[in-house]
């Protein structure tokens, strides 16, 4: 709604108050007939040049017709027009505009129903086009953007509308542009804000994505696995061909299962005790044995008591 000028008002006040002073100068008690006529005639003037000054702001344009046809466009800042017979039907911003439009239970191409919600920014760029050849622009553009939008989705499958949501503005504001062009009108951008599935294909689509990560999981986990065999069977070979690298490996294995604090039992390979060359299951009783009281102070208060044994 466009804030009306308060310059016509005080022009309007200065005329009739230096008027209604010259009449008070003329006025006597027995002729003040020139006096009224002063007065009135003042009034007239005051209210003529008031309509006939008009203000455009900055972002501004006016559509002047003078009997019915266009005269000018004028703006920004001070003009004039001639009262009665010229007038001010329209005033144009041309300023940047924003306005969401929306298109429900559209189908798309593979006919899912969505609901889509869209801001566009445009701006005109003609004036005179604007007003003399589009009865409400506004209305017109907004109209335009949702058959636009609803013809898009129509030619778009769903997926491609979630992934691509870029791809739909640009096709929607080429479309919008080429329809509001010819009426002094520029699409800056379309950007789609929301898509709104069926609750029900918006759960199933959550347990396909669940199901696609767990197969990833699964295929990952078995590709390691893979891996570490591949590895394993790498060291089988080389400690194949070293028994003193397979020895010194051993040795290592049973170390690190006896020196473990949370460790009491300990379950040796037979075929590990024989190359460590330990004396048999005596040989590695007695070790346990050791290891266990040499531990046995740290791991718990006195009274305390641990045993450590060892298996083939």
């Amino acid at each position: 709604m466009r804030k009306p000028s308060a310059l016509p008002g005080l022009v309007f006040v200065i005329i009739f108050g230096v008027g209604l002073a010259f009449a008070y100068t003329t006025f006597t008690v027995f002729d003040y007939r020139e006096s009224l006529l002063v007065a009135v005639g003042s009034a007239i003037i005051a209210f003529i040049v008031s309509y006939s000054v008009r203000i455009a702001d900055q972002w501004e344009r006016a559509i002047v017709l003078r009997l019915g046809r266009f005269r000018s466009l004028e703006g920004p800042g001070l003009f004039f027009i001639i009262p009665i017979i010229e007038t001010v039907p329209y005033w144009i911003d041309i300023r940047v505009i924003t306005n969401g439009f929306k298109a429900e239970k559209t189908l798309t191409k593979d006919t899912v129903p969505v609901d889509v919600d869209a801001v566009l920014f445009w701006k005109v760029v003609d004036p005179k086009k604007v007003a003399l050849d589009v009865a409400d622009y506004v209305s017109a553009i907004n109209w335009a953007a949702q058959t636009a939008l609803r013809d898009v989705i129509g030619k778009t499958m769903l997926s491609d509308m979630l992934e691509g949501r870029e791809k739909i503005s640009s096709e929607l504001q080429r479309i919008i542009d080429v329809r509001t062009e010819p009426w002094g009108i520029n699409v800056i951008s379309v950007e789609v804000k929301d898509v709104l599935i069926p609750a029900a294909l918006e759960d199933a689509m959550s347990m396909q994505a669940q199901a696609e990560r767990e197969r990833q999981a699964r295929v990952i986990l078995g590709d390691s696995e893979r891996q570490v065999a591949e590895k394993f069977g790498e060291a089988a070979k080389t400690y194949a061909d070293n028994p003193t690298a397979f020895h010194l490996r051993a040795m290592n294995m049973l170390y690190e299962g006896l020196k473990s604090k949370n460790t009491t039992i300990v379950i040796v390979p037979s075929t590990a005790v024989e190359t460590m060359q330990l004396g048999g299951l005596a040989g590695v009783t007695a070790l346990t044995a050791t290891l266990g009281r040499e531990r046995a102070p740290e791991r718990a208060p006195p009274g305390s008591w641990s045993s450590g044994s060892a298996t083939p």
